[in-house]
């Protein structure tokens, strides 16, 4: 079992039932999956560019990535209807507490002027997304070999009814959140 289910089962869930008055443990709320989302726009010009990202995705995450496809042409970016630009990853279970312990106590302290994140990234219905500028902040990363910096987007969907459930579930996870 990883360490966070550990701290989850042990420290976050009584957490949040004695602050949210939940009657039963069912109703604590919790990460259900993780999506991480690469968006390659060069990959019109260039397909290489796209397994290169791929290849990082695969590195970071442990998992191999869905090529995601363009759901309709647009003409001004000389793009059509189902071309590949770019991956994505959806993380579940043990992959998914690896991820968010390895995000929260590896990478996110090497981000550059690092102050904490957003806490206005949340949607309304309690799931919490995360854009990072460059991939570079993962140890897995090796920085002579990436050909481009690229950004991603991560996306913690969550059984959490409120924003503010939520924002309590990822702090006590140790999210680092701006005050």
């Amino acid at each position: 079992m990883n360490r966070l289910q550990e701290k989850y089962k042990s420290e976050i869930t009584p957490a949040l039932m004695e602050k949210f008055n939940y009657s039963s443990i069912m109703e604590s709320p919790k990460v259900s999956k993780i999506v991480i989302n690469i968006g390659v726009g060069d990959a019109v010009a260039n397909p290489k560019v796209l397994d290169d990202a791929v290849n990082e995705l695969t590195l970071i995450t442990g998992q191999k990535p869905l090529v995601t496809r363009a759901k309709k042409s647009i003409a001004t970016f000389k793009l059509r209807e189902g071309m590949p630009i770019g991956c994505k990853v959806t993380l579940r279970g043990d992959r998914m507490y690896d991820f968010l312990d390895k995000l929260v106590t590896i990478a996110l302290p090497r981000v550059r002027d690092f102050r904490g994140v957003n806490p206005k990234g949340f949607d309304g219905r309690g799931n919490y997304t995360l854009g990072i500028k460059e991939q570079l902040i993962f140890p897995e990363i090796n920085y002579d070999k990436i050909s481009k910096i690229r950004g991603m987007d991560i996306v913690f969907v969550t059984t959490a009814k409120t924003d503010q459930e939520a924002f309590e579930l990822l702090k006590l996870f140790g999210m680092p959140f701006r005050k």
